[in-house]
């Protein structure tokens, strides 16, 4: 819980979604060692999103896990009119790879579920995606965070190219 000015506690405004939960076993001397990996991605539609993965031997505890461990892995990602992405871009890890790529008004987001699930707790309204490789949800969601991490304004690759913003866009 956060504080608000005047000292008075207010809820923090993140939603959270469980984009996969799985019973993994460890194998020991003695047997198996059964326990629950979820993997949880948390974000307040406004360009901050975060992901998180917990294991424990309860699912309750290991979604808890999970989010604690999302809210400390939290980026913050450029949007164009609060709506949609400012340029095209992959975002690749291990065997993943994800197109993210920016989509006109009303186009809403067309993705599958790991990478839809990311992008509306985001707060892309409108985005067009394509993921290549493996469909693990774990890989998946870090090839996607992997992509909205690198995205850039077009503020930024002016002050790089040590230009103007119009002088950019010709």
């Amino acid at each position: 819980m956060a504080r608000a000015r005047g000292g008075e506690r207010r809820a923090e405004e993140f939603e959270n979604e469980v984009i996969d939960l799985r019973r993994v076993a460890k194998v020991t001397k003695g047997g198996k060692n059964l326990s629950f990996r979820a993997v949880v991605v948390i974000g307040d539609g406004k360009g901050q999103i975060g992901l998180g993965k917990g294991n424990t031997r309860e699912v309750p505890s290991a979604i808890q896990q999970a989010i604690r461990d999302a809210k400390r892995n939290i980026i913050q990602i450029p949007l164009v009119e609060d709506r949609t992405i400012p340029h095209e871009i992959w975002g690749e890890f291990k065997a993943s790879r994800v197109l993210l790529k920016p989509a006109f008004p009303g186009t809403g987001v067309i993705a599958g579920g790991t990478v839809g699930a990311i992008c509306r707790l985001a707060g892309i309204k409108d985005i067009l995606t394509k993921a290549q490789g493996s469909t693990n949800p774990l890989t998946l969601a870090k090839a996607t965070l992997d992509g909205l991490r690198r995205l850039k304004t077009l503020e930024e690759v002016a002050r790089l190219r040590d230009k103007k913003p119009e002088e950019v866009l010709q």
